[in-house]
């Protein structure tokens, strides 16, 4: 009988030290997972905040002034405007047609 005795208060010792272990395993990952949603909190926050700053740095009238000051762009028109066929030959039209600076042979074609 004190060999049962024996053997069962070691199965309740073994029992109640592996409770203690796992009790503790779930107390650990639970404050790991309260961490991860706190920091999944705050990078939520974070992606809205930086969704509206791209918004607010992304409006059309930035956009043109920095295209203006930094890469020295000017808005297109007509006049300064080249249109390009499919081959790669520049198309000429009446709005981009530029006049001819005269040339001594065409001079004397004129008189």
């Amino acid at each position: 009988m004190t060999r049962l005795s024996l053997v069962l208060l070691l199965g309740v010792m073994v029992s109640a030290l592996y409770l203690v272990h796992m009790q503790y395993e779930s107390r650990r990952l639970f404050t790991e997972l309260d961490r991860a949603v706190a920091e999944s909190r705050r990078l939520e926050t974070e992606q809205q905040r930086l969704q509206v700053e791209k918004r607010a740095q992304a409006t059309p009238l930035r956009v043109e002034k920095l295209a203006r000051d930094r890469l020295q762009m000017r808005t297109a028109t007509p006049a300064i405007t080249q249109y390009v066929a499919d081959d790669g030959t520049p198309v000429v039209t009446a709005a981009t047609a530029a006049p001819v600076p005269a040339t001594p042979a065409s001079r004397s074609v004129r008189r």
